[in-house]
C-alpha cells in the first residue's frame, strides 16, 4: 500500500507524566468535596488521559526512514501544529521521570534503527538520547522521542486496549501479538471488535460455543458476542440495528459475516426455512461475485448489504439483500497473476458431461477471457464440489431447474465471447467478424441468429434523419462491443440472480420493522496501479470512514458538551476534506469526471490535466506527470492512473446491443432488454437514465446506504490482515500497524479510555440504585438521587460527572455500583431465604407430628385386631391349600401314570412349602409376642434376683447353645429344601420343554385328521350321490318290468328272482351307507371333544396313536368290505343285464353309476 510520508514531529516520551500522575492521584484520594446538583457546574473537570500515556496525535502517520526525501516532509497531512504545543508543555518534568524509571527498572518500548520495536530498560542517559538494554542483553542507543513505557506483565494479553495501563502502538501491537498467537483471533477496542484474520482454522466456532454465547456463559471478545449484542438490543429498545463490517481485502470481512449470519440464524429459528436460505445465499454471491485479485483469493468484487428482518417474538421472518458496484471489467480484462469471478472456473470443472454437451463447454484454458492471466487454479479448491454445492444452495434458495440451466448458457456464451475474434479487411482498420466455432455457439446459447450477431459485434447503426446508416467499426470499438456485450450480460444475470433471492427471502406479513443490517463491502485497496474500480471502492470507504468517526468521536463528543458536563475535546483525523475533493460540488472529482465523460473527443489525459488545473489548491490532491494524480485518504496516499477512467465511466450500452437481446430467444435476455428498455417511462428521461455515468449512478447508492445506516444503532468489525502473504501464524507489525492507523482503532480507544463509556439517565439510575439509599427521606426528584448515589458509594469526582439528563461514569464504575447492588440483593435473598426456611420448618413440624398421632392410633387399632386377623388368614390358606390339593387329585385321576406322579410330587412339594410358611409365620408371631411381654415385664418393679450371676451366665449359654443347635437344623432344612426345589424346577423345566413337543406333534396329528375328516367327507358325498342315481334309474326299470315285459319275465323265469335279489341289495346299500356315516361322524366327534379339552393335552403319544390307528382300521375295513360287495352287486347287475336284450342300455347307465361309486 502506498501511502504518504510524515515528518517527524517533536515529542517528548510519555514517562515523563507517571510521578505527575501519581502525584494527582494522592491529591484525589485527599479530596471530600461533595458532588453538587445540576444545574450548577461540578468543581471537578473531566480530565482526558494525558498525552503522555497514549498516542501522540500524529500516530496515523509513519515515521519515515532517514533516507526519505526531503520533497515529501514539506507537506503536513497531519496538522503537526497542536501536537508540538502540547510536547512542549511537558519539557521541564523530563529528567526526573527517566531517573524514575531507572532506579526502578521498569521496562519500556524502543524503536530501534531496523524501524522495529523492542522491550528493554533504560541504562542511563544523555541529552535527548539513551543508552538501552534489550531483552537479548544489547545495549542500544535510542533517541528520547522513540521511547515508551511498557505494560506490566498482567496487562499482557488482555482482552480489551482499554485495560492497558499505557496505550502506545508498540503496547497495542505487542497485545495484539500475544493474542494472535494464541490463536485469540478476536479483541476489544473500546465499543469496536478488532478481528485479525488467522488464514487458518481456529477451534473457536461451532455449536458448543454458539450455544455459550446464546446463554451468556462466555463473555470473551467474538463476533458471537456483537451478534448478540445487536440482537438483544433490538429486542429490548426495538431500534434497527446494523453491523458494520470493514478492513482491507483479506482481512476476511467476507468469513466474519457469514459468522454473524449464522449466529442470528441460530437465534432466530432453526435450519428448515427462511434462516438456511439466508445462509445459502452467501455461497451464491461468492460464486458470481467473488474472484481471485493479488491480495486475496476471495475477495468480494461487489458490496452487499444482507438486512434481516425479526417477528416480534424474535423469530426471523424473512430478509432483503442489496448489492453495489459490481466489478464489471473483471469479466474481460484480469491482471497477471489474478483471476475471473469463481462462477466460471466451478462450471468449467463441476458440470455433469451432459451439461457441457449440451453448452459445448471446454476446459478453462481454453477461453480467452480466463487465460489471459496465467492464474487458473487455487490450490488447494476443489472446484467440482464447489459447483455441487452451488446447485444445492440453488435449490434451497428455490430457483428452478429450468433458469438454472438458462443461468449457466448464459455463463457458457459469456465465456464464448471472449474467443469471438476479427479479421481486418481494409487500410482503415475496419474488420468483420470471423464466423467460426465461437460464433456459432454464442448464437446457439443466446439464441439468436448467427448473421445478427456477426453484423452487431463489427457495424454500428448511426441515425442521419430518417436514414439509418451502418458503419463499419475499427478493431478497437469492435472488442469494445464484444466486451460490452459481455459485461452486460453478465451483470444484468447477476442483478437478476439478487432479485431472485430477495423473492424467496421476501419477508411477508410478518414484517415488524425490526431488522440487523449485515453491511460486508470491498475494503481499501492501493496497488502499484490504480485504475477507477479503486477509486470507487476506496470512495466507499471514505463515506464509511465518516459514518465510523461521527459515531465514534464526534456525535459522542458532542453529547458530552450538550449535556453540560466538563470535556476537553479530543481531536481526531476528520476525513471531509477527502470527502471534499471527491463529492463537493462545483469543483470536485466526480463532476470533473462526468463532465470529461460527456466530451466526445476527450482523453484521459484530458482529463488528468483538467483535475491539476482545478484541484491542485486542496491538500488532498497532488498532481503527478503524465496521467497520475494523488489522493491522500484516510487509510493513506493513492496513486491513481486515469487510464481507462473516461471509457470506464461512460459504460454505454449501445442500442444495436439491447436490439439483438431482445430479439434472442432466451427468455432471460428478452427479460434484460425489457429492463434496459423501461427505465424510464418518458423517452426524454429514459436517455438521461440510459447515459448516467457510472460513478454518478455508484453516489447515488452510496448516499441511499449511509441513509440506512444512519437510521440504526451501529455496531463495528474492524479485520486486520496479520501479513501479506496469507500465511498462517505470521504477524508483520509495521502491516498491521498500518491497519489499525488506517481504521483509528487507537484513536476509539483513547476517547473511549478517556471518556465516559457508561452513561444512564437519571430515571434509569434512580430505578436500579435508589433502592440502596440509607435516607429514605431524600426528595424523589431523579436528579437529585443521582447525586445523593454517586455521594453514598464515595466515588471519586473525576471517575464520574452529572449531566443535565444523564449520569457519565467512567470505565469500571458502574461494575462498583452493580457490585454493591448484588451485594444487597444478597443479603435480601438471605434474609428471605432464612424466613422462608423458618416457615417451612415450622410447616413439617406440625405435619409429621400430625402424621404421628394418626400412625399412633391405627396401629393400636392393628394391634388389638391383629391376633383374629392372623388366625382367620391361616384358616384361609389351609383351605385353600385344601381345595388345590383336591382339585390336583380329580385331576391325576384322569392322567397318565408319569403325569400322575408328576403331579403328585409338586403337590406335595407345594403343600410342604405351604405348611413350612404357616410354621414360620406363626414361630414369628410367638416370637414377636414374647418379645413384647418382655417388654412389658421390663416395665414393672423388678424383683429381686436370688440367682447369682453365675447361674444366670449358665442359663444364657445353655439357651445360647439351645438357639444355635435350632438354627443350625434350621439352615440345613433350607439347604434341603432350597436344593429339592431346584431339583424340582430342572424336572419341571424337561417336563415343560416335553410338553412343547408333544403340542407340537399334537397340531400335526389334529391337522391330519381334519385333513382325513375332509378327504371322508367327500367320499361319502360322492358314493351317497351316485348311490342315489343308481335308486333313482332302477325304479322305473322295476316298473317296465311288471307292465309292458309280463310275458319276456315269465318266460325267463330265473333271471327275474335274481334280477328282484339284485335290486333288492342295491336298495340297502344306501341304507347302509347312511347309517354308516352317522356311526363314523359321532366317532370323530367324540374324538375331536376329546382333543379339545385342555386335560387332553398331556395325553402320551402312544394312546393319541393307538386312538387314531383303531379309526383308521375300523374305516379302511368297511371301505373294504363295501366296495366288495359293490363290485358283487355290480356283477349281478351285468349277468342279468346280458340275459335281457332289452335291458341294454340301462346297464349301460347302470354300469356307469356303479364305475363311479367303485372308483371311490
Amino acid at each position: 500500500m502506498t501511502l504518504s510520508p510524515s515528518p517527524t514531529i517533536l515529542m517528548e516520551s510519555s514517562l515523563e507524566e507517571t510521578p505527575e500522575s501519581l502525584r494527582r492521584h494522592d491529591a484525589c484520594e485527599m479530596l471530600k468535596d461533595k458532588s453538587p446538583s445540576l444545574p450548577s457546574r461540578l468543581t471537578s473537570r473531566a480530565q482526558m488521559l494525558s498525552i503522555r500515556q497514549s498516542l501522540p496525535a500524529n500516530f496515523r502517520d509513519r515515521i519515515p526512514p532517514e533516507n526519505e526525501s526531503k520533497e515529501k516532509e514539506e507537506k503536513d497531512w497531519s496538522k503537526k501544529t497542536r501536537t508540538e504545543k502540547i510536547t512542549e508543555e511537558h519539557e521541564p518534568e523530563w529528567v526526573n521521570n527517566v531517573e524514575y524509571f531507572i532506579n526502578e527498572e521498569l521496562c519500556v518500548w524502543c524503536r530501534v534503527s531496523n524501524g522495529e520495536w523492542h522491550l528493554g530498560k533504560i541504562q542511563s542517559t544523555s541529552g535527548d538520547a539513551a543508552w538501552v538494554m534489550l531483552s537479548t542483553a544489547q545495549v542500544v542507543k535510542v533517541s528520547m522521542k522513540e521511547i515508551f513505557p511498557a505494560n506490566p506483565d498482567i496487562s499482557e494479553g488482555v482482552e480489551d486496549l482499554i485495560q492497558l495501563s499505557y496505550l502506545n502502538e508498540p503496547s497495542v501491537l505487542h497485545n495484539l501479538r500475544v493474542r494472535y498467537s494464541q490463536d485469540l483471533i478476536y479483541s476489544k477496542a473500546g465499543p469496536v471488535l478488532i478481528a485479525v484474520n488467522p488464514f487458518k482454522k481456529v477451534q473457536i466456532y461451532g455449536n458448543n460455543i454458539l450455544s455459550a454465547y446464546q446463554k451468556k456463559s462466555l463473555d470473551a471478545p467474538h463476533v458471537y458476542a456483537v451478534a448478540d449484542a445487536a440482537y438483544d438490543e433490538i429486542m429490548r429498545e426495538e431500534k434497527n440495528q446494523s453491523i458494520i463490517i470493514s478492513g482491507e481485502s483479506g482481512a476476511g470481512k467476507t468469513e466474519t459475516a457469514k459468522y454473524a449470519m449464522q449466529y442470528l440464524e441460530a437465534l432466530g429459528g432453526g435450519s428448515f426455512g427462511v434462516e438456511n436460505e439466508i445462509l445459502k445465499t452467501n455461497c451464491i454471491l461468492e460464486a458470481f461475485g467473488n474472484a481471485k485479485t493479488s491480495r486475496n483469493d476471495n475477495s468480494s468484487r461487489f458490496g452487499k448489504l444482507m438486512e434481516i428482518h425479526f417477528s416480534a417474538k424474535g423469530k426471523i421472518c424473512g430478509a432483503k439483500l442489496e448489492t453495489f458496484s459490481l466489478d464489471q471489467s473483471r469479466v474481460v480484462q484480469l491482471s497477471n497473476g489474478e483471476r475471473s469471478y469463481h462462477i466460471f472456473y466451478e462450471l468449467c470443472a463441476g458440470a455433469s458431461p451432459i451439461l457441457k454437451e449440451k453448452l459445448k463447454l471446454k476446459a478453462a484454458s481454453e477461453y480467452n477471457y480466463l487465460n489471459q492471466s496465467n492464474c487458473l487454479t487455487i490450490d488447494p479448491i476443489d472446484y467440482a464440489q464447489k459447483f455441487h454445492k452451488l446447485m444445492e444452495a440453488f435449490n434451497i434458495v428455490q430457483i428452478p431447474q429450468d433458469y438454472q440451466e438458462r443461468a449457466f448458457a448464459l455463463l457458457a456464451a459469456v465465456l464464448w465471447l471472449g474467443n469471438v475474434s476479427f479479421e481486418v479487411i481494409d487500410n482503415e482498420n475496419h474488420v468483420e467478424v470471423v464466423a467460426d466455432e465461437a460464433v456459432t455457439n454464442v448464437a446457439m446459447l443466446m439464441g439468436c441468429n448467427s448473421q445478427d450477431l456477426m453484423v452487431v459485434l463489427s457495424t454500428c447503426k448511426l441515425q442521419a434523419g430518417r436514414d439509418c446508416i451502418a458503419k463499419r467499426l475499427t478493431l478497437r470499438q469492435a472488442t469494445d462491443m464484444r466486451d460490452s456485450l459481455a459485461k452486460t450480460i453478465y451483470a444484468s444475470l447477476f442483478d437478476w440472480l439478487v432479485e431472485q433471492i430477495n423473492t424467496s427471502l421476501e419477508v411477508g406479513r410478518l414484517r415488524t420493522g425490526r431488522s440487523i443490517s449485515i453491511l460486508d463491502i470491498y475494503g481499501f485497496e492501493s496497488f502499484k496501479t490504480n485504475s477507477f474500480e479503486q477509486f470507487c471502492i476506496n470512495y466507499a470507504n471514505e463515506r464509511l470512514q465518516q459514518h465510523f468517526n461521527r459515531h465514534l468521536f464526534q456525535l459522542e463528543q458532542e453529547e458530552y458538551e450538550g449535556d453540560g458536563i466538563d470535556w476537553t475535546k479530543l481531536g481526531f483525523k476528520d476525513n471531509q476534506e477527502c470527502l471534499d475533493l471527491i463529492e463537493k460540488k462545483p469543483i470536485c472529482l466526480v463532476p470533473l469526471l462526468d463532465e470529461e465523460s460527456n466530451f466526445p473527443k476527450s482523453t484521459d489525459t484530458t482529463f488528468a490535466n483538467k483535475l491539476k488545473q482545478h484541484l491542485k489548491a486542496n491538500s488532498c490532491f497532488r498532481g503527478e506527470r503524465g496521467r497520475g494524480f494523488r489522493v491522500s485518504h484516510y487509510a493513506g496516499e493513492v496513486l491513481y492512473d486515469t487510464n481507462g477512467f473516461l471509457d470506464k465511466n461512460r459504460d454505454p450500452v449501445h442500442v444495436d446491443l439491447i436490439q439483438l437481446l431482445s430479439s434472442c430467444k432466451c427468455q432471460l435476455l428478452n427479460l434484460f432488454s425489457t429492463k434496459m428498455r423501461h427505465k424510464s417511462l418518458n423517452p426524454a428521461t429514459f436517455s438521461e437514465s440510459m447515459n448516467q455515468s457510472v460513478i454518478t449512478k455508484f453516489k447515488g447508492q452510496l448516499f441511499k446506504l449511509m441513509n440506512k445506516l444512519e437510521g440504526t444503532t451501529p455496531h463495528f468489525i474492524r479485520c486486520i490482515k496479520p501479513n501479506s502473504n496469507q500465511l498462517p501464524g505470521i504477524y508483520e507489525e509495521n502491516h498491521v500497524l498500518q491497519q489499525l492507523r488506517c481504521c483509528g482503532v487507537l484513536e476509539v480507544v483513547r476517547i473511549s479510555k478517556s471518556g465516559y463509556p457508561t452513561r444512564l439517565t437519571h430515571q434509569e439510575l434512580a430505578a436500579r440504585y435508589g433502592f440502596l439509599l440509607l435516607d429514605t427521606k431524600s426528595s424523589q426528584d431523579p436528579l437529585s438521587t443521582s447525586n445523593a448515589i454517586m455521594k453514598q458509594f464515595n466515588l471519586p469526582p473525576e471517575m464520574y460527572q452529572v449531566g443535565y439528563t444523564k449520569t457519565y461514569l467512567r470505565t469500571g464504575q458502574i461494575g462498583v455500583l452493580e457490585e454493591r447492588r448484588r451485594y444487597f440483593l444478597r443479603g435480601i435473598r438471605g434474609l428471605q431465604k432464612q424466613f422462608r426456611g423458618y416457615q417451612t420448618r415450622e410447616y413439617f413440624h406440625n405435619m409429621r407430628n400430625a402424621a404421628v398421632t394418626l400412625q399412633s392410633c391405627k396401629r393400636s387399632h392393628i394391634c388389638l385386631v391383629f391376633p383374629l386377623l392372623n388366625r382367620c388368614i391361616s384358616l384361609l390358606l389351609l383351605f385353600d391349600l385344601m381345595a388345590n390339593f383336591i382339585l390336583l387329585l380329580q385331576i391325576s385321576a384322569v392322567k397318565s401314570p408319569g403325569e400322575r406322579k408328576t403331579q403328585e410330587v409338586d403337590a406335595v412339594i407345594h403343600l410342604q412349602s405351604v405348611v413350612r410358611g404357616w410354621l414360620v409365620r406363626k414361630h414369628l408371631e410367638n416370637s414377636m409376642q414374647e418379645k413384647k411381654q418382655s417388654r412389658n415385664e421390663k416395665k414393672k418393679p423388678r424383683r429381686k434376683s436370688r440367682r447369682s450371676i453365675s447361674e444366670d451366665k449358665d442359663l444364657l449359654f445353655e439357651e445360647f447353645q439351645v438357639r444355635s443347635c435350632a438354627l443350625a437344623d434350621l439352615q440345613s432344612r433350607v439347604q434341603k429344601v432350597e436344593a429339592a426345589i431346584l431339583q424340582k424346577e430342572v424336572e419341571n423345566t424337561a417336563l415343560m420343554e416335553e410338553l412343547q413337543r408333544f403340542k407340537v406333534k399334537w397340531l400335526e396329528h389334529e391337522t391330519r385328521m381334519k385333513s382325513m375328516e375332509e378327504t371322508w367327507q367327500k367320499h361319502m358325498s360322492s358314493v351317497q350321490m351316485s348311490l342315489a342315481a343308481a335308486c333313482k334309474i332302477l325304479a322305473p326299470e322295476k316298473i317296465a318290468s311288471h307292465g309292458n315285459d309280463s310275458e319276456d319275465t315269465m318266460s325267463l323265469g330265473t333271471p327275474t328272482k335274481e334280477l328282484k335279489g339284485s335290486l333288492n341289495d342295491v336298495n340297502n346299500l344306501p341304507v347302509e351307507f347312511d347309517q354308516r356315516r352317522v356311526v363314523f361322524d359321532e366317532d370323530v366327534k367324540c374324538h375331536v371333544e376329546m382333543r379339545s379339552e385342555p386335560d387332553s393335552i398331556s395325553v402320551k403319544k402312544q394312546d393319541a396313536e393307538k386312538e387314531l390307528s383303531n379309526l383308521k382300521l375300523r374305516f379302511e375295513k368297511w371301505k373294504k368290505d363295501y366296495r366288495a360287495r359293490l363290485r358283487g352287486t355290480k356283477a349281478r347287475l351285468r349277468l342279468n343285464g346280458n340275459k335281457g336284450r332289452h335291458r341294454k342300455w340301462w346297464c349301460k347307465k347302470s354300469f356307469l353309476k356303479l364305475d363311479l361309486v367303485d372308483s371311490y
